[in-house]
């Protein structure tokens, strides 16, 4: 089992779409027993894959340990893809793992949850907490979207250079450009800035995802954004091979 966080310390940067693609190519184009468990209260991604909205306020308590996960993790509608819902509840996250105050406790959740399933995908809530400080500790590999602006980019650096003078291991970082639309100068320069990482194009197949409910992959495969997701995938699976 590998866990693959979609993490940034800004919100607005398409976290939770690039989570339900990645989802999506996890379970459909790797045929990967695949989980998306979402952690960001916000639950974009709980509502792109059709979450339960009956099983509120639950999310924390399965975290608590008072609720087994069992009780909510729950098949989607694309195979080999389950979904552990967000719920408000989650805004209370952080005071949680700080009361518990064990730092690899997301650790041992993950894996006693990973018995079952072959990747796990996690959409995280935004900014720098203890939450976010779990997830960056126990994750394999760690998908930091970012939109080709100053302002975007810095939130990358910041969060690397707080991880590097933590002196604490942590998953390595993988910056995709996102919402990427090259008639922007601005976003030109940021392209050739850094001409290497991954490009996730403005789309409107993408802005669909919350109308249809469904990853761009399953309606929209031919789409620039579907094959740019695929490929951000298979360059996960081969990074996670050499493990």
């Amino acid at each position: 089992m590998s866990v693959i966080a979609v993490y940034s310390m800004k919100g607005g940067v398409g976290k939770s779409c690039s989570a339900v693609n990645l989802a999506w190519n996890s379970a459909v184009g790797s045929s990967r027993r695949t989980l998306l468990w979402d952690l960001d209260p916000q639950g974009a991604a709980s509502f792109i894959l059709r979450g339960n909205h009956r099983e509120r306020d639950r999310a924390r308590a399965m975290v608590a340990g008072t609720v087994k996960p069992e009780k909510l993790i729950r098949r989607s509608e694309i195979e080999n893809l389950d979904l552990l819902a967000a719920d408000v509840s989650l805004r209370g996250l952080d005071r949680l793992f700080f009361q518990i105050s064990k730092k690899r406790y997301l650790g041992k959740l993950l894996k006693n949850i990973g018995r079952d399933y072959d990747r796990i995908i996690l959409d995280c809530p935004p900014g720098l907490t203890e939450t976010s400080e779990q997830i960056l500790r126990n994750a394999d590999i760690v998908i930091f979207p970012v939109i080709p602006s100053p302002l975007s980019e810095r939130a990358l650096t910041d969060v690397q250079t707080f991880l590097d003078s933590s002196g604490k291991k942590h998953a390595p970082l993988l910056p995709v450009y996102t919402m990427v639309d090259q008639r922007r100068s601005i976003h030109k320069q940021g392209l050739a800035r850094r001409p290497k990482w991954p490009v996730i194009p403005m789309s409107s197949a993408i802005e669909q995802m919350t109308k249809l409910r469904k990853p761009v992959g399953s309606f929209a495969p031919r789409s620039p954004a579907a094959q740019a997701y695929a490929r951000i995938w298979r360059g996960i699976e081969k990074r996670l091979a050499k493990k």
